[in-house]
């Protein structure tokens, strides 16, 4: 893991201009090896989505049971302290009456309150022809604006297609696009349900989904982060 360079003046604007913020090498090519090895350790997830049975697209992820490996806890807690500031300015700027703790057990303990307790980081696993529908990773009444993926493996050695894909919908236009070209280590920022933007009444709010389009060969993983837990 290598977070140490991770400049949040550079994300803040990135996220504000494009609506999502790459983290180049985030993981070393060492520890998406890693990564990937530890999804066929059954005794570690708690639950195995089948996409095509409830209609997501096709593929498959498993949701990591707590206790979650130390490094993806570090991860989770070193980017929820990382991005809080901009989900409080969100906040603000929606005129919303929410707040996030200053630390990731203290966000945790609040979701608990609210009857959200089950982990929510995953490994993703898509094959030949596997896509992921567009989406919201929303599991009850508490959620973190912002979520953390990481490309485990390598475009163009590891399989092609495959890209990661963001809509944005601005109340009465058509959605927006973005195709984000990740290379192996490499995480995304984006928003969770919504990110405001600036308007001439002050600021709007833009409905996001993201997915994943179909994979053409190979096989492509990806490790997802997501800091409010599940009902």
């Amino acid at each position: 893991m290598n977070n140490s360079k991770v400049n949040f003046a550079a994300i803040n604007k990135a996220l504000d201009d494009q609506g999502y913020a790459v983290v180049p090498k985030l993981l070393s090519s060492q520890a998406c090896a890693h990564a990937i090895g530890l999804y066929d350790r059954e005794s570690i997830f708690r639950k195995k989505i089948v996409m095509t049975r409830h209609g997501y697209g096709q593929g498959e992820y498993q949701y990591f049971k707590y206790p979650l490996p130390g490094w993806i806890t570090t991860l989770r807690r070193e980017f929820y302290s990382l991005l809080r500031p901009i989900a409080e300015q969100w906040a603000m700027q929606l005129k919303l009456e929410t707040h996030y703790p200053e630390t990731l057990d203290s966000f945790l303990a609040h979701c608990c309150a609210q009857g959200q307790q089950r982990p929510t980081p995953l490994i993703l696993k898509y094959g030949p022809g596997d896509y992921n529908r567009l989406h919201q990773d929303v599991y009850g009444e508490v959620a973190f604006p912002l979520q953390l993926a990481i490309c485990l493996s390598q475009p163009g050695q590891d399989f092609q297609g495959g890209q990661f894909v963001l809509t944005e919908q601005r109340a009465r236009m058509q959605s927006q696009v973005e195709v984000v070209e990740l290379e192996q280590g490499d995480g995304v920022i984006f928003a969770n349900r919504y990110r405001p933007t600036q308007s001439v009444r002050g600021y709007a709010r833009l409905n996001v989904r993201h997915g994943v389009s179909r994979i053409v060969s190979g096989s492509r993983y990806c490790l997802g982060i997501i800091f409010h837990d599940a009902n």
